[in-house]
C-alpha cells in the first residue's frame, strides 16, 4: 500500500454514464473508471451508495486526501448533502466537495488568465449554460429538461426535425430528404410510422435523430441547415444571457464548449463562436478536453478540506444551521419521538385490545387542542383579516403534514366556491411527494424559501408551517422567507418545547406557535397517527371558521358551495329550500337562473 503520495479523487455523473479519476499530487492518473448513469434526481440513497461502492471496489488501495463529486440533478444544498453523506459511508475520513456536473465540466476547462467570467456552454443530449465571475458570483441558464428546456441540444434538434419534416410534407406534398434519412435510420417505412414511434421514444432516442440532421446538413440540405441555424442561435443566446449576468460586454469572457453536439461537429461549433463574437468581441473560446471527472479532481484540490458544508444549510441570515429549532437534543425531547408505554406490546396485543388502544389515544386529541384555543383563535382572526384584504392562506409541510395541507386547500374551492389561489398547499418535494417519498426534500430550508418566493407571498398573506416534530428545515426555511416578506407566520407542531425556544437577537421566530402535547404515538415516530389526526382537526378549524366569518356560510349551511356534480346539486336545492321555505321545483329553477350560485338563488327567493 502506497503512503508517500497525496491522491485526489474526482467523480462526475450524468444521465448516461459516470466517470471517475484518481490522480496523484503530480496530476498523473492512478485509475480511470466508468460506471452507470448518475442523475441524482433519479437515484435513491441506496442506489447512490451502490454506485460509489462499485467505484471503491475497483480502486487501488492508496490514501485519498480529498475528493469531489459532481452529479447531474444536484441543484440544492440538500442534494449536495445527500452526496456528502453517501461518500462519508464509503470514504469516512475523506473530505468531500459535492456539486453538480456543470461545475465539474467548467473546472475541467483550460484555465485562462485575466478573464472577467468563465461560461460553460454544454450541448449534448441536453443543454445548459453555467458560469462564474472573477468575484465568485455564479449564473445558470437552461438545463431544465427536454420538455421545457434544453435549447440547442441534440434532443431539441431531433424534436424540431420531426416537426419540420412533417410540416414540410404537409405543405409541399412530398417527403423531404431529411425525412428519408430519418426513416432509414429508424428502419421505418412510412411517415405515419413516426407517430407511434414518437409517442414511445425516450429522450435519448429522439436526441439520436440529430445525427441525421448533421449528416444531411453536410449534404447542403436546406431544411437541415435551417434547423442547425436555429440551434446555434439558441446556444449563443443562452451563453450570452449567462455571461451578461456576470460581466459587462466590454470585458474579456471565456466561453467553454462541452458536449457531443459542440465537440463532434466543428462547423456547427464555429457557427456558435461567430454568433458569440458578435456580442462579445473580446471572448476567448475553449473546449473541454477529456473527461469532466478531471474537473472534479481540480475541485477536490481547490475546495477541500477548507470547505465543508454544514449539514443544515441556511435559507438566509435569519436561519443559520445552529438555529435553536435545529437542536438535535430538542428533537430527542419531542413526544413524537418517544415510545408510548401503553403500546409496548402492540405486536402481540389481541386485535380487539389494539383497536381500543388506538381509539382511546385518539380520544385524547380534542382536550390537547382545547389547551391551544387562544392561539387557534388568534390564527383564525389573522386568516379572516387576510381574506378581507385579498390575502391568501398557505400551508407548508413535508410528508403527511404537507399532504394534509394540500388536501385542506383542495377542498376549499368546492366547499366554499373560493378561488383556487385563496388557500394553497406547499409540500416539500412538490407534486411527486403527494404519493411517494422524495429523497432529502424536507431537509432543505433553501427550497422552502424558494417555494415562498415563487408563490409571490407578501404582507397580506398568512403562512402556516406544519411540522409534527417542530424542526423540519423545509418548513422553517419557508416560514423565515415568508416573515422576511411581511406575511404572518405560524408554526403548528406537537412538541411543546417549541413554545420555549431560546430567543436570540436577529434570528427568525414565527409570530405564533401552536404546539399541543399529544404524547407519544402508538407506533413510535409514526406522526401520520395522532399528529396527523390533530393536524386535520386544526386545519378544519382554520379554514371552516375563516370562511364562515367571510360570508361563505349562512346559519350552518354552505351557501357558496360549487354544485359540480349530481350529489352537490341535490344538496344545493336542499339548501335553498331550507333557507327560503320554497319547494324543490322553485329552488331548482332559481338555481338554474343564477348559474347554480346558491347565495344568488337565495337572494332571488328570500322574502
Amino acid at each position: 500500500m502506497s503512503t508517500h503520495l497525496s491522491h485526489y479523487l474526482g467523480i462526475e455523473g450524468g444521465g448516461t454514464r459516470s466517470t471517475l479519476v484518481l490522480a496523484d499530487a503530480d496530476g498523473k492518473a492512478i485509475a480511470e473508471l466508468q460506471g452507470g448513469p448518475a442523475n441524482l434526481k433519479l437515484l435513491s440513497d441506496r442506489q447512490l451508495l451502490w454506485l460509489l461502492k462499485s467505484f471503491a471496489a475497483r480502486l487501488p488501495r492508496v490514501p485519498i486526501n480529498a475528493m469531489a463529486i459532481g452529479l447531474a440533478g444536484a441543484r440544492s444544498d440538500a442534494d449536495k448533502d445527500r452526496i456528502r453523506r453517501a461518500a462519508a459511508r464509503i470514504w469516512p475520513r475523506v473530505p468531500c466537495y459535492a456539486t453538480n456536473d456543470l461545475e465539474t465540466a467548467l473546472a475541467a476547462a483550460p484555465e485562462e488568465k485575466e478573464v472577467a467570467a468563465c461560461v460553460l456552454i454544454l450541448s449534448g443530449t441536453g443543454s445548459c449554460c453555467f458560469g462564474h465571475s472573477s468575484d465568485g458570483r455564479t449564473a445558470k441558464v437552461g438545463g431544465r429538461g427536454h420538455v421545457i428546456g434544453d435549447r440547442g441540444s441534440a434532443c431539441d434538434i431531433g424534436q424540431r426535425a420531426l416537426k419540420a419534416v412533417m410540416a414540410d410534407y404537409d405543405h409541399r406534398g412530398r417527403w423531404p430528404k431529411l425525412g428519408e434519412h430519418i426513416l432509414q435510420t429508424l428502419l421505418l417505412n412510412d411517415p405515419e410510422d413516426l407517430i407511434p414511434w414518437s409517442m414511445e421514444a425516450d429522450k435519448t432516442q429522439i436526441a439520436a435523430l440529430a445525427l441525421s440532421v448533421f449528416t444531411m446538413a453536410k449534404q447542403r440540405d436546406a431544411l437541415s441547415r435551417e434547423l442547425l441555424d436555429h440551434a446555434a442561435q439558441a446556444l449563443a443566446d443562452d451563453g450570452d444571457a449567462c455571461a451578461s449576468r456576470l460581466s459587462k460586454r466590454s470585458a474579456r469572457v471565456q466561453f467553454v464548449f462541452n458536449g457531443g453536439v459542440l465537440l463532434k461537429n466543428p462547423s456547427f461549433a464555429n457557427d456558435v463562436v461567430k454568433r458569440l463574437k458578435l456580442r462579445w468581441p473580446q471572448a476567448i473560446i475553449t473546449k473541454v478536453e477529456g473527461s469532466s471527472s478531471w474537473g472534479a479532481v481540480a475541485l477536490a484540490r481547490q475546495h477541500v478540506p477548507s470547505t465543508r458544508a454544514k449539514a443544515l444549510p441556511k435559507a438566509h441570515d435569519a436561519l443559520p444551521a445552529d438555529h435553536p429549532a435545529f437542536d438535535r437534543e430538542l428533537l430527542k425531547q419531542s413526544p413524537t419521538e418517544q415510545r408510548n408505554p401503553r403500546s409496548m406490546k402492540l405486536d402481540t396485543m389481541p386485535l380487539k385490545a389494539a383497536v381500543e388502544l388506538m381509539l382511546s389515544e385518539d380520544a385524547s386529541i380534542p382536550e390537547a387542542l382545547r389547551a391551544e384555543r387562544p392561539a387557534i383563535t388568534w390564527v383564525i382572526q389573522q386568516v379572516i383579516a387576510a381574506f378581507q384584504n385579498d390575502g391568501r392562506l398557505f400551508y407548508v409541510g413535508a410528508g403527511t403534514s404537507g399532504r394534509l395541507g394540500v388536501l385542506d386547500a383542495s377542498e376549499c374551492p368546492p366547499t366554499f366556491r373560493a378561488p383556487r389561489e385563496q388557500v394553497q398547499g406547499i409540500i416539500a418535494g412538490g407534486q411527486r411527494a403527494l404519493w411517494s417519498a422524495v429523497e432529502g426534500a424536507e431537509d432543505d430550508p433553501a427550497s422552502g424559501a424558494a417555494a415562498i418566493q415563487h408563490r409571490g407571498i407578501g404582507k397580506r398573506d398568512v403562512v402556516i408551517g406544519i411540522a409534527a416534530s417542530g424542526r423540519t428545515p423545509f418548513v422553517w426555511g419557508a416560514l423565515a422567507e415568508a416573515s422576511k416578506r411581511g406575511a404572518v407566520t405560524v408554526l403548528v407542531c406537537f412538541h411543546p418545547g417549541f413554545k420555549k425556544l431560546p430567543q436570540r437577537k436577529g434570528l427568525f421566530y414565527p409570530n405564533k406557535v401552536i404546539a399541543p402535547n399529544l404524547g407519544p404515538e402508538v407506533l413510535t415516530g409514526s406522526t401520520r397517527l395522532k399528529s396527523g389526526t390533530a393536524t386535520k382537526l386544526l386545519l378544519n378549524l382554520f379554514t371552516t371558521l375563516a370562511m364562515t366569518h367571510s360570508g361563505k356560510v349562512i346559519s350552518n349551511l354552505m351557501v357558496d358551495l360549487n354544485p359540480s356534480n349530481v350529489k352537490l346539486r341535490v344538496r344545493a336545492v336542499g339548501i335553498v329550500q331550507q333557507l327560503t321555505g320554497c319547494d324543490a321545483a322553485a329552488a331548482r329553477a332559481a338555481l338554474e337562473q343564477t348559474g347554480w350560485v346558491v347565495k344568488d338563488a337565495w337572494r332571488k327567493l328570500k322574502p
